[in-house]
């Protein structure tokens, strides 16, 4: 079985940008391993992993492509961040039954 992410502590996906140190750990006996050092690109700590040459493959660092397309990241980007007034106005609406509908209808 292949390990399929190395995450750090805090939760986050490290990918190759934040690997420092990669190298094969050698062993006579038993398996080898891939031994990673990285940088968390979220919470900022450092972290080394182990990982077993059998389950080690090149693609657990690569990034997951965005599900997004190009228009839709410029879209999202003309929109701004959520604001907490937003988030508030949101929250109340939903108390009214038709509020869906009418959601629902700005996005047909």
């Amino acid at each position: 079985m292949k390990t399929t992410a190395i995450r750090c502590h805090c939760g986050q996906r490290i990918v190759a940008k934040d690997v420092l140190q990669r190298s094969w750990y050698v062993r006579v006996f038993g398996p080898s391993f891939m031994y990673l050092k990285f940088r968390c690109s979220r919470c900022k700590r450092m972290g080394e992993k182990f990982i077993e040459q059998d389950k080690w493959d090149d693609a657990i660092l690569r990034d997951i492509p965005s599900e997004l397309s190009a228009e839709e990241k410029k879209r999202f980007e003309r929109m701004g961040k959520i604001t907490v007034d937003e988030e508030i106005d949101f929250h109340f609406d939903m108390d009214h039954p038709e509020a869906l509908k009418k959601l629902a209808a700005l996005f047909e």
